[in-house]
């Protein structure tokens, strides 16, 4: 144990005792220890690294003779093992899970003593690991590699300290959705600021939180940081989550949307959530019949569509009626001097914006699709729904995580 270990000076007499151990977790991806706090004579002391001229269990003996004595005062950006991470919870970003440090191993690498793992397994007292080599922890299955973690540091009283975001950005969305349900308000805060440093990942990690975290995370925020997560989501998630904030900031938010999005989304309002209108996306691609497979693929590539609204595209006649579809991978096989006209499935199955939930799944069970237009009473098409949206209404609600992203539960 490192803890409470006896601090000796070089010729081994006892000075006190090591109260806690301080990193900068900004220094790679294996912090090095960057000094130690001690308690000597009922005073805390700060001892530098370069001090330290030998680690074991039980005892720590300082290089040099001479001490600082002046008082221990936390640094900008400095981290306490024992104090801010030990007993805390953490993010295993390889396993997309949360976890709870019990143990914190240390290794000798690179020419310093650095944090190299993590004990996440729950069991016994709290002990620190202090390995003979940087792979003495190999044996340990519930240690985990330093470099595939992520503290929670919001706790930690440094104004300047975050939560890092390049870690973050390897997980879905849809997972670190999954980290911020199962943690804490104040460490899925701490989640949700690290992805704010990636817009189009926030708004994309807003899109897969229920719709009781949505709310719950802008509730807080004012109109126009709401606005600006809801101006990159899609525009019927964004309609999905405006319906849940309390009715006295719809208006406002709404309204401080881009004129596009806002237009769109005004649409979807006026339609039940639970009928082909409420579950449509607005955005889509359409082509007249007299378009070429090489253009309509052209613009197929220029597209910011999401990949499952790109599925499928749709024709119109001469009235901008719906006349045909095509799956993209057909277009794809098409010869590029055709006209759509001359390889478009024509007839194709359509939703009134009226049509419920039963029937929306029904029809693309019977014809097996993977979305829908939907047209109006002109027979123009005005949205496509997809099957992920209708499988997430499906599904109970206990079944819309594959697992607990707490390790412990």
């Amino acid at each position: 144990m490192l803890v409470k270990s006896k601090l000796i000076d070089r010729s081994g007499d006892s000075l006190g005792r090591v109260e806690d151990l301080i990193v900068r977790l900004s220094d790679g991806a294996y912090p090095p220890v960057t000094g130690l706090k001690a308690r000597v004579a009922g005073r805390e002391l700060f001892v530098a690294a370069k001090m330290i001229g030998e680690l074991k269990p039980g005892r720590v003996q300082l290089a040099g003779d001479q001490l600082n004595l002046g008082r221990f005062e936390r640094r900008p950006r400095e981290v306490l093992l024992r104090q801010d991470v030990l007993g805390h919870r953490l993010i295993n970003v390889a396993g997309a899970r949360l976890a709870r440090a019990s143990d914190i191993e240390l290794g000798f690498v690179e020419g310093s003593w650095r944090v190299v793992g993590v004990d996440v397994s729950l069991r016994g007292p709290l002990r620190w690991l202090l390995p003979r080599r940087f792979g003495g922890r190999a044996a340990a299955r519930t240690v985990l590699d330093w470099a595939s973690v992520e503290p929670f540091v919001g706790h930690v009283p440094s104004s300047r300290l975050r939560m890092r975001f390049g870690k973050l950005a390897q997980l879905h969305p849809a997972q670190i959705a999954d980290l911020v349900e199962a943690a804490s308000h104040d460490e899925g805060e701490e989640i949700i600021r690290a992805v704010g440093a990636d817009r189009e990942l926030e708004a994309d990690v807003f899109e897969e939180l229920d719709p009781e975290h949505q709310v719950e995370f802008l509730h807080q925020r004012s109109d126009a940081d709401a606005a600006n997560v809801l101006a990159k989501m899609g525009a019927d998630d964004a309609a999905d989550l405006l319906a849940e904030l309390d009715q006295e900031r719809r208006e406002p938010v709404l309204s401080l949307l881009p004129k596009t999005q806002q237009r769109k989304v005004r649409t979807l309002l006026g339609f039940n959530p639970s009928t082909a209108g409420g579950l449509m996306n607005p955005d889509f691609l359409c082509f007249s019949e007299r378009v070429s497979v090489k253009r309509a693929l052209e613009e197929v590539k220029r597209s910011a569509l999401e990949p499952e609204q790109l599925t499928v595209v749709f024709t119109s006649d001469t009235k901008k009626r719906l006349s045909g579809a095509l799956a993209v991978a057909a277009l794809v096989r098409a010869d590029p001097e055709m006209r759509l006209a001359e390889i478009v499935q024509r007839r194709p199955v359509s939703l009134s914006p009226n049509a419920d939930l039963p029937e929306v799944a029904r029809e693309l069970t019977d014809f097996n699709l993977t979305a829908l237009p939907v047209v109006n009473d002109e027979e123009q098409v005005i949205g496509v729904v997809a099957v992920d949206d209708v499988l997430e209404l499906l599904f109970p609600e206990e079944w819309r995580r594959r697992f607990s992203a707490f390790s412990g539960e």
